[in-house]
């Protein structure tokens, strides 16, 4: 498969490339990159024939959203496929006063979490000004999960995406000022919720089917396939264990990866050394395999590793390797390959 393939994105009438952009890297998450790589990442992925960009407000607080906005200005808006989130609101503060687990050096702005009407109105209004663009074609409502909040406070923050914040995207679909309307969250069973509940077209989901995670297939995936919903699969190497390897200070999770992990993480790449398959081969093109997911989009913050990226997700893999996985037990058996 080429990363520039185009690949219908379940009932929407968009098309994706195989391979995306993920730019949560550029918004500088946990290192600082400088504005001539990250202006090198998009104009890479644009010269290897990548048409799909997924951003946020929250990936550096708005950094992440100016500068795709400003490299993308030198693309024809029609030739490309953009996907921001709601649900997250940026407010001035003094410059200096802020601390994140995640971004460094990002603008003066705090998130204000709003899942309402309004505010999700108001997120896609500020989304349009960072990125410098008229229109958006997919929206999704950013994080809610129980990862991003907690057990209580996420019940509080899905039942108003439900009731209201998905009142706004419906609007916004219905007026066709985007094109298909979803769900980006850490945990598929928010995203089956999110489903059974309201209209959904797709859903970003990140690290939750890949290489080391299938939980998705029992209920969650089907229900996509049944309905035409579209998966874009985001943190598809969970977060760089599944590019570094399991190597001592690997990050599962978005933290160091524990004893359990990395068993499992060497088990499969001793599988990968039998059959001369790069792990991040393999990770890129396994959940490509499933057909409600149209897209992977890998975050890099340098060019050398998109490039690396392009190039092993056409990488040949024999059948026999998938096989030799599921018969040690490392995927599961129903899993697509």
């Amino acid at each position: 498969m080429k990363a520039s393939q185009k690949r219908k994105f379940g009932r929407t009438g968009l098309d994706v490339t195989a391979m995306g952009l993920g730019t949560a890297p550029l918004g500088n998450q946990f290192r600082a990159v400088p504005e001539e790589d990250a202006r090198a990442v998009i104009k890479g992925a644009w010269d290897a024939g990548l048409r799909y960009f997924d951003t946020a407000p929250m990936y550096g607080h708005g950094l992440s959203e100016h500068r795709l906005g400003e490299s993308l200005r030198a693309f024809p808006r029609d030739e490309y496929v953009l996907s921001t989130k709601v649900g997250r609101l940026l407010k001035p503060v003094p410059a200096g006063g802020l601390t994140s687990f995640f971004w460094v050096d990002m603008p003066p702005f705090e998130v204000v979490h709003d899942y309402s009407y309004d505010g999700c109105m108001r997120s896609f209004e500020d989304s349009l000004q960072r990125l410098g663009v008229s229109r958006i074609d997919i929206a999704f409502i950013h994080d809610i999960d129980v990862f991003s909040h907690g057990p209580e406070l996420q019940k509080q923050h899905f039942r108003t995406a439900m009731d209201s914040g998905w009142k706004a995207l419906e609007k916004l679909r219905s007026e066709k000022l985007v094109s298909a309307i979803g769900v980006g969250c850490n945990e598929w069973q928010v995203c089956e919720a999110a489903l059974r509940e309201r209209d959904f077209d797709c859903f970003l989901l990140a690290g939750r089917y890949t290489l080391l995670e299938q939980d998705a297939l029992d209920t969650f995936l089907p229900l996509c396939e049944e309905r035409g919903v579209a998966i874009v699969l985001g943190g598809g190497f969970n977060s760089g264990i599944l590019a570094a390897g399991a190597v001592k200070g690997a990050h599962y999770n978005y933290s160091e990866a524990g004893p359990e992990i990395l068993e499992r993480v060497a088990k499969i790449e001793a599988v990968c050394r039998d059959y001369d398959v790069p792990l991040k081969a393999a990770a890129l093109q396994f959940v490509l395999a499933h057909p409600a997911i149209p897209t992977n989009i890998p975050g890099t913050r340098t060019k050398r590793h998109l490039d690396e990226n392009v190039a092993l997700i056409g990488h040949p893999i024999p059948g026999e390797f998938w096989a030799a996985l599921k018969k040690q037990g490392l995927i599961r058996e129903n899993a697509p390959t």
